[in-house]
């Protein structure tokens, strides 16, 4: 039975794996050549690796790849994707390819405000509190001034502070609702410096302010922190053409465009189906947010917010018929930087950035964006004509052989094999049977 460990974050490495090792695995020896296999040779790119994070002893890895001839705002680019989920990287493709001959994809910056807030607690007068916030907000540049001017010198900085009464809520809760531009980086230590530095002044020249009772002088700050919720850092991607040059698989170019949009007012209404519909959409954005260095959990968090604001999780996508033409849109929230952070510490992130032509965050924005209507597109065209199974069967098929244990010569042969046939697991374990048999 394990026992817990004292002062494990000062053991070295090794011993942090004998340590886990002895204690949690049936075979110590083997475990310990697997951490180790997944090591860089390179001793410098591992050390920098175990100092990402805290407690590190191995890598991770997942697959990197790109989709290429995507063609967004006349500009060609292959884009860079890591993610472990088969069909994702040659769905994205072909909707690129398939777009490429219909004159691309179209995106758009909406805006790039991002949000952060100081939540307090004011027990008074929301009158008196209203007067103080008014007399002190200039206060509140002055005192993060040292913080901003980097920032400001760029272009960005604070936009606004506003007090907010949330006293509906909760009795006595009160926000400080801040707005930023922080240009090409994420900027969430700027934003949270700014916030922190937003509470002291508060609380400092409440307890100061001749108009407050002595209860009301003591403004109790419960927390200062940014929003992954920016609503209003957002971007547009579209693709249309006449609806006789969309080409459909089995079905006519009409219909295909019928079942399209129909299959998109089915997740606009239907949750259920939103949420898996979405999914696939964040399939291509965060394989493209990851391979970028930037925070995927952060942008999942605003981007299933964004699509429950109307007050019902619905579609991130929007389709229409319109004149004869069929349009593909999608509108998401995006804050993700281009320096900072890893994008300039990870040797493979630094490399996506210079796949990508070196972006700026708002050509980052538009590119992941595309991303995702690129999935969904490809996704939903799979569901109204084949079916989803057909081609993610055949591309997982090289995964099934591998778990089963077939040799490289067996998987040849049964990739051939399955070229015109139904991949389920049991008939392509059928299939192997009979190879090893003969």
């Amino acid at each position: 039975m394990s026992t817990p460990v004292e002062g494990f974050s000062k053991l070295s490495k090794n011993q942090k794996i004998d340590w886990l090792v002895t204690n949690y695995t049936k075979n110590p020896e083997e475990s310990k050549k697997i951490l180790e296999r997944y090591w860089n040779n390179d001793t410098a790119v591992q050390k920098l690796h175990d100092e990402f994070i805290e407690n590190t002893i191995s890598n991770y890895y997942l697959p990197f790849a790109v989709a290429p001839n995507f063609l967004i705002n006349g500009k060609l680019y292959a884009i860079p994707m890591a993610i472990e989920e088969s069909s994702v990287v040659a769905a994205a493709s072909k909707a690129a390819k398939f777009w490429l001959e219909r004159g691309g994809f179209k995106a758009e910056i909406l805006g790039t405000e991002k949000v952060g807030q100081v939540h307090f607690i004011f027990n008074g007068d929301s009158t008196k509190l209203r007067q103080f916030f008014n007399t002190i907000k200039p206060e509140f540049y002055k005192d993060t001034a040292s913080i901003t001017k980097s920032m400001e010198k760029r272009g960005g900085g604070i936009s606004d502070i506003q007090l907010r009464d949330l006293n509906c809520k909760i009795e006595g809760y009160y926000q400080l609702h801040c707005t930023f531009e922080t240009l090409d980086a994420m900027g969430a230590n700027f934003i949270n410096s700014c916030l922190e530095q937003f509470a002291k002044t508060l609380q400092e020249s409440a307890a100061s302010y001749t108009n407050f009772t002595d209860e009301e002088k003591a403004i109790e700050v419960v927390m200062s922190i940014l929003s992954n919720y920016v609503p209003n850092c957002l971007v547009k991607a579209e693709v249309s053409c006449p609806v006789e040059t969309l080409l459909g698989e089995t079905i006519s170019s009409k219909e295909f465009a019928k079942k399209m949009v129909r299959a998109v007012e089915i997740a606009k209404a239907e949750p259920y189906r939103a949420v898996t519909h979405n999914k696939g959409i964040m399939n291509g954005i965060d394989a493209v947010v990851l391979a970028t260095g930037n925070d995927f959990r952060a942008v999942e968090a605003g981007i299933h917010a964004y699509a429950a604001k109307d007050g019902s999780y619905s579609s991130l996508t929007h389709a229409s018929i319109e004149d004869g033409v069929f349009r593909f849109w999608i509108e998401v929230p995006l804050a993700l930087g281009t320096v900072g952070g890893l994008t300039s510490l990870h040797p493979l992130v630094k490399l996506a950035m210079e796949i990508l032509q070196n972006p700026t965050a708002k050509d980052l924005m538009q590119v992941i964006a595309v991303a995702g209507l690129a999935q969904n597109f490809a996704a939903v065209r799979s569901l109204v004509t084949t079916g989803i199974q057909k081609g993610h069967m055949k591309m997982h098929l090289l995964n099934m052989l591998n778990q089963m244990g077939a040799t490289e010569n067996e998987k040849q042969q049964l990739v051939d094999y399955f070229k015109d046939k139904t991949v389920t697991n049991a008939s392509v374990r059928e299939a192997l049977e009979k190879i090893q048999a003969s």
